[in-house]
């Protein structure tokens, strides 16, 4: 079984280029089918290691979804929450800032978003979009956007280290032929019709530039903290599978453990005998 928390991950320092990763790629499987049962494993696992941590109540859980339009953001949503306690865990989408949020630091909306201990937060979308679409459309000066890259390390170190938040961060990599196939998908099912925006084309059009941005994020912001993982997005299946992977095998690291009881076991089962005799010899009264 390939370790795509290893091969997936953009190591600190690196120098990206998108080119150099196929967005097709899909490891040793070659359908859905043949994928799914290694993909019900991991969701299962996420299940369990949830629940730990909820329990146990120390760590917390913050994933990061970026990427260009069609990239499938929420459908990863629906699949990591598939394998999550909903009263655990919540999806926060992060769309354009109002006013009041202008009225603050681009990370002020952000942090009240931020995992508590035992808990898991999905941004679609996050802080990255003050690095992606402020810069894209020139909503601010270049010497705003450019430091933003060392004040999110800042902020992502920060929750890292003083609320214990292991922090996972996926770029959802497709093809421009994949966005466009995608979109005609959206024309032509009633279902999806509603996902259509005046933007979409127009968005399109800054593709090299938003490859650039994003090329910048990844090399400037994976740290050993708070890593990027690449994620091969062509196919859907193989997104799913390799982000289920990541994110159970990060849960197993974590070595969390159950609480201790905080009653005595002993008392409480002599009471449970008592009241299991009761109910054996005609009830309580």
């Amino acid at each position: 079984m390939s370790n795509y928390l290893k091969k997936l991950i953009v190591k600190p320092d690196s120098k990206i280029r998108l080119k150099h990763f196929d967005p097709g790629y899909h490891g040793k499987h070659e359908s859905r089918e043949s994928a799914q049962p290694e993909i019900q494993k991991h969701i299962q696992k996420m299940q369990e290691l949830q629940y730990l941590m909820y329990a146990e109540n120390k760590h917390s859980l913050l994933i990061v979804l970026q990427g260009l339009d069609a990239a499938g953001k929420d459908g990863v949503v629906r699949h990591v929450l598939t394998g999550m306690n909903p009263s655990g865990c919540v999806a926060v989408n992060f769309k354009q800032p109002t006013a009041e949020d202008l009225d603050h630091d681009f990370l002020w909306r952000v942090h009240p978003h931020v995992p508590g201990k035992g808990s898991v937060a999905i941004f679609n979308r996050s802080h990255y979009e003050d690095v992606l679409v402020a810069r894209v459309h020139n909503l601010v000066p270049e010497k705003v956007w450019s430091k933003r890259y060392d004040q999110i390390n800042d902020f992502e170190q920060l929750i890292a280290t003083e609320n214990n938040t292991t922090i996972l961060k996926f770029f959802l990599h497709i093809s421009k032929n994949e966005q466009l196939a995608r979109f005609k998908k959206r024309l032509d099912d009633p279902a999806r019709q509603w996902k259509i925006s005046e933007s979409d084309y127009k968005e399109r059009e800054y593709w090299d530039d938003y490859i650039e941005a994003f090329e910048d994020v990844l090399t400037k912001t994976s740290t050993e903290h708070a890593a990027w993982f690449i994620i091969p997005s062509n196919h859907k299946w193989f997104r799913n599978l390799s982000i289920s992977q990541i994110i159970a095998r990060t849960m197993e690291e974590m070595d969390m453990q159950f609480p201790k009881p905080t009653v005595n076991l002993a008392e409480i089962r002599r009471k449970y005998h008592q009241a299991a005799g009761k109910e054996r010899s005609g009830g309580s009264k």
